[in-house]
């Protein structure tokens, strides 16, 4: 039985990420495998108090570089506190966000170029890549419509903004279809969660 696996779940807010990790977590604790789940930002103590500071508005508004650089430290304390050990432990890692989500909001979004993005965060996670990434592809409209009560920071940017960020999505996904797989996530909840589920019986056989 495969031990050890990460796995990260990609896309814009609203298109289900958190529901689903909470779903297939669930239905792999029922098939006795040991299971963490963590986000980004805030998987840790202090990646909690980062997360205010990246996505709150009691600071008032930030440069692209230094949100950027918030992102890929908490980052650094997520992979050495949290995922590296929980992979040492021999657990199935599902991690809401990782390091596609600062190639695409923070370089196509904000436009910062992308080879500066991979080097800080390359250098952030040690070179730790997930195993597989899950691609929850939502058209922008319906994603900002599935959005509910008060926006963070980010949530608040235009339509361009998250265009831009979803495209880059769909390109990292071409780009690497070996870890990436790219999911409809306009279908129903039960077919997405299968979808996923079906690549991951393959994946732990």
């Amino acid at each position: 039985m495969v031990n050890a696996l990460f796995i990260t779940f990609e896309g814009l807010d609203g298109s289900g990420k958190s529901l689903m990790i909470y779903k297939i977590a669930g239905q792999l604790r029922q098939q006795g495998r040991r299971v963490f789940t963590t986000r980004e930002p805030g998987g840790t103590k202090m990646g909690r108090q980062l997360r205010q500071l990246i996505l709150g508005s009691a600071y008032g508004s930030m440069d692209e570089r230094t949100e950027a650089l918030l992102y890929a430290a908490d980052r650094a304390l997520h992979v050495s506190q949290v995922i590296r050990p929980a992979l040492q432990e021999g657990k199935i890692v599902l991690c809401d966000r990782y390091i596609d989500s600062s190639f695409a909001y923070q370089g196509s979004g904000r436009g910062i170029a992308i080879e500066q993005i991979r080097a800080i965060n390359l250098f952030a996670i040690d070179n730790l890549m997930p195993d597989i990434t899950f691609l929850l592809d939502l058209p922008v409209e319906e994603a900002l419509g599935r959005l509910r009560g008060r926006r963070d920071r980010l949530e608040q940017e235009d339509t361009a903004f998250f265009a831009r960020t979803a495209a880059a999505y769909r390109q990292l996904a071409a780009q690497d279809s070996q870890r990436f797989v790219l999911i409809d996530a306009a279908r129903s909840i039960p077919e997405v969660q299968q979808q996923i589920m079906d690549t991951l019986t393959e994946r732990l056989k």
